[in-house]
């Protein structure tokens, strides 16, 4: 990975704290690439252009009638905490603000950090106002080893309820009053307010080969489908990519990758290329999805947790995910072609498998699949850590992903 890749993925990690934030930035490097933006569908198609909605966001770059569609797909979402409609307490003279756990969170990794609050706001016109804290404002504090004595033997043991509450002052203001004197807006009806560690995205090791952030899992993935989108050029087939919301809890809304984004833009790609129903399907069989989301590393501490013959290294290059039981999507034909796609760009590629006797996470790629009747191939770079509130990877991966995603199209 390039110097310029490793400044590039961690001035996005930094400015991206939730999807919307995301979305925001993407938006900006599309801008910057003469993509259009639309504010929806309807209407006169661009050759490059792009859709916002929420927290998720589809670009493309229009191809030709005889062409297939090339998709990358990531989601924009991390597990964090989130804070709640009513959150305000006061307790035994501390200030804190109630949160709802959102995703798969590793929980004791929230503890003791610097924490920042990020999101939007709506007023009673309906209008949407972005924001984020000018550095931490609060901290979930662990219990001291002197009032649990038996922490380090036993383990730490966390009640969802009651033990992630973040101390945010001693005389803090009602949450919607802090929220209206950094947002400007008066009449605040509703908000999306993140908790999010406030350490900056850093390069690590001794030789420099390691970086770890927040929000890795699939920011990484985020960042390398868009730039490879960017610096695409036109061609036969249709490029896509498309980051959705919500796949840390299901992808069940219109703005995840169960939701109808992604299928009704193929939809007004199909209609601007003047095909009929039988030629949607033919198409539709001829194209593929990348699904980018990171993999596990083999972790040095827990080796036995690992599948011993496909436990994939740091720095050695993309992990392709395979699952016969259709946790991932690849099939033997999507492995083939990624292996050729990857050898052919001079890109490293790993093979993931779980054990029999762990369970295996899920990502957008069967669900695509599922939803459209486009082959998907599921694919991530190995990192440690996952669902932490700070991860870990190696600092080349990123770049071979960006590396393979542009290939990918390119195929």
């Amino acid at each position: 990975m390039s110097g310029d890749d490793v400044s590039s993925l961690a001035a996005w990690l930094d400015a991206c704290p939730t999807p919307v934030h995301v979305v925001e930035r993407a938006a900006s490097v599309l801008d910057d690439g003469g993509f259009v933006r639309m504010p929806a569908l309807d209407g006169e198609m661009p050759e490059a252009g792009y859709l916002r909605r929420d927290g998720s966001l589809i670009a493309w770059r229009l191809g030709s009638p005889r062409g297939a569609h090339r998709i990358v797909g990531a989601h924009t979402d991390s597990p964090n905490l989130r804070v709640h409609p009513a959150p305000d307490i006061t307790a035994h003279g501390w200030a804190q603000l109630g949160v709802e756990i959102y995703g798969g969170v590793l929980l004791n990794s929230w503890l003791d950090r610097d924490l920042g609050i990020a999101g939007r706001v709506f007023d009673r016109a309906g209008d949407e106002v972005m924001f984020r804290s000018d550095g931490a404002v609060a901290r979930v504090p662990q219990l001291a080893v002197h009032l649990d004595r038996e922490v380090n033997e036993k383990g730490l043991v966390l009640d969802r309820q009651r033990h992630l509450m973040p101390v945010w002052g001693v005389r803090a203001p009602a949450f919607r009053e802090w929220l209206s004197g950094i947002t400007g807006v008066a009449d605040i009806v509703a908000w999306d307010a993140h908790l999010f560690d406030v350490e900056p995205a850093r390069v690590l090791g001794v030789d420099g080969s390691l970086l770890a952030s927040a929000r890795l899992d699939n920011q990484v993935s985020c960042w390398a489908a868009l730039h490879a989108l960017a610096d695409s050029s036109a061609g036969e087939n249709t490029l896509v990519i498309v980051l959705n919301d919500h796949e840390e809890v299901g992808s069940e809304s219109t703005t995840g990758a169960a939701g109808p984004l992604l299928e009704h833009l193929l939809e007004a790609v199909d209609t601007r290329h003047g095909l009929g129903p039988a030629a949607r399907h033919d198409r539709a069989a001829r194209s593929w999805c990348l699904s980018a989301d990171n993999a596990h590393a083999v972790h040095p501490n827990y080796p036995e947790r690992h599948e011993p013959s496909h436990a994939p290294v740091p720095n050695a290059g993309p992990a392709l995910k395979l699952n016969g039981n259709q946790r991932y999507a690849t099939s033997p034909r999507g492995a083939a072609r990624l292996r050729t796609i990857a050898e052919g760009a001079g890109v490293p590629l790993q093979t993931f498998v779980s054990r029999n006797n762990m369970p295996c996470g899920s990502t957008i790629g069967p669900i695509t699949a599922t939803r459209l009747g486009i082959e998907a191939i599921d694919v991530g770079v190995p990192q440690l850590s996952m669902h932490s509130a700070r991860e870990m990877c190696g600092a080349e991966d990123p770049g071979h992903l960006r590396r393979l995603a542009a290939a990918f199209l390119a195929s």
